[in-house]
């Protein structure tokens, strides 16, 4: 099956370097370039596109907010989004995480790195660098106040189990890597996460990771458990 790529970056030299490498491979296809966020979210509707990889800084709508009518809207629960940085350490990459994307990469990726990055997201996993990730949302945390945070109230709702994998995936594991860790099948580790993400009403395995910091069941430098 064909995997539908939609590019939004307001730089029309980095979609073209993009597109050409997405488009040498064969169960890859480009269907879109958006130059700011309105145009992302608009094709990305018209475009019926899997996979969305969205800058931030863009004019019009930035990528975080188009980020956030995406995920918001039920016609296209099946899109991911890679988030584009140029630099890792970008506290809006948290944001971003927060609105709905799957993971997020740097602008100077690898072209296999980036082909990897599109093939996972597509199949519902989500891309993310966890000692990034955990510095990023540790000094998020603590220096930012971007709003209302999750209760832990809905923490109760998830078995003791389901609050041991959150744990771990919240740690950068894969479901391979639970599953040898709790001594359980892939599958059996893989159903625990969906029941934690449909128990917590996300939409994604990298708002987990949000999630579990937000709420205290796994704190900046933590040892894994």
């Amino acid at each position: 099956m064909t995997i539908r790529v939609l590019l939004a970056d307001d730089q029309a030299l980095i979609r073209a370097g993009f597109a050409l490498i997405i488009g040498s491979e064969p169960d890859l296809e480009v269907v879109g370039e958006a130059a700011n966020g309105r145009e992302a979210v608009e094709l990305a509707r018209s475009e019926r596109a899997d996979v969305v990889l969205m800058d931030i800084r863009m004019p019009e709508v930035d990528g975080i907010e188009a980020t956030k009518r995406i995920a918001a809207d039920d016609d296209l629960a099946g899109v991911r989004i890679l988030v584009l940085t140029t630099f890792e350490n970008d506290d809006n990459v948290v944001l971003a995480l927060r609105a709905g994307a799957s993971g997020f990469l740097g602008k100077g990726v690898e072209p296999a790195d980036l082909v990897r990055a599109i093939r996972v997201v597509a199949s519902g996993e989500a891309l993310l660098s966890p000692k990034a990730t955990r510095s990023m949302i540790g000094r998020f945390l603590d220096q930012n106040e971007p709003g209302p945070l999750p209760s832990p109230e809905p923490l109760a709702a998830l078995t003791e189990r389901e609050r041991e994998v959150l744990a771990l995936a919240a740690h950068g594991l894969s479901n391979d890597d639970i599953a040898a860790k709790l001594y359980l099948s892939p599958l059996t580790a893989k159903t625990h996460v969906n029941r934690a993400m449909t128990k917590l009403g996300v939409r994604d395995r990298a708002q987990l990771v949000v999630i579990a910091y937000q709420t205290g069941l796994v704190k900046p430098g933590d040892p894994l458990p």
